[in-house]
């Protein structure tokens, strides 16, 4: 699979002009755009329309948690949208996760439409393991908790987790090469860490062994989001 199949553009906006744009200038190198919290509380389902519109894929971040029931209904109608891939927390536990599989299935085999891919969040990337201890009450080491949430995904019948790249090689080891990983608090070595913690460049992510890779501001606050696009996948191309 092509690096450009495999990059996701974080739509991190609440602008539909300048998601607009985003797209109309990235399209050309870029296939799959994200779409989290800010944009689909302003604009909803218009900005997944406008992904489709012009033949892009939707990652439908909105990391969903809640009862078993509500997560359900919820993951029926991202199917139902044609999402490419959304998410949920892995913090819901094994019936939310199950619940949210069983519904996306079902909604698929009856109207004939294509399974969403479904991940589950393990830890955030801007929390640390002191985080995990002090502030939540996580006995486990940072590494022991995104392995126990990932195997509790697996276990509910999950596609992948959004994980770290520092933690790839740990998921893959334990739960195979097939287990999908996407990793958000990608940075270039050129582009300042801000409010991520645990962050690795786009080579050191996919060296690591991600599936996909999600970049946000380095290439969408940039003067040049085509030309910073355009470098990345040079990098990656060696």
């Amino acid at each position: 699979m092509d690096y450009k199949d495999r990059i996701i553009v974080a739509i991190d906006t609440d602008d539909i002009v300048v998601c607009k744009r985003l797209i109309d200038t990235l399209m050309s190198e870029i296939k799959i755009f994200k779409v989290g919290k800010e944009l689909f509380t302003s604009y909803g389902n218009e900005a997944i329309s406008l992904i489709h519109e012009r033949g892009a894929r939707c990652f439908l971040d909105l990391k969903f948690h809640d009862i078993p029931n509500t997560v359900a209904n919820a993951s029926q109608i991202a199917c139902r949208r044609g999402v490419f891939m959304f998410n949920v927390h892995a913090s819901g536990g094994t019936k939310m996760m199950k619940a949210a599989r069983d519904a996306v299935w079902g909604e698929a085999e009856k109207r004939g439409l294509e399974k969403p891919v479904i991940l589950a969040v393990t830890v955030l990337t801007s929390l640390t393991e002191e985080d995990l201890k002090e502030e939540l009450g996580v006995s486990r080491t940072l590494d022991e908790h995104v392995l126990h949430l990932a195997r509790m995904a697996k276990k509910a019948g999950l596609d992948g987790v959004v994980a770290s790249a520092k933690e790839i090689n740990l998921i893959k080891s334990k739960l195979g090469n097939d287990f999908i990983v996407v990793t958000p608090g990608i940075r270039p070595r050129w582009y300042s860490h801000q409010d991520q913690s645990r962050v690795v460049t786009p080579q050191e992510a996919f060296d690591s062994g991600a599936d996909y890779i999600v970049i946000g501001r380095p290439i969408t606050a940039s003067a040049d989001p085509l030309e910073s696009a355009q470098r990345i996948i040079s990098e990656l191309k060696g």
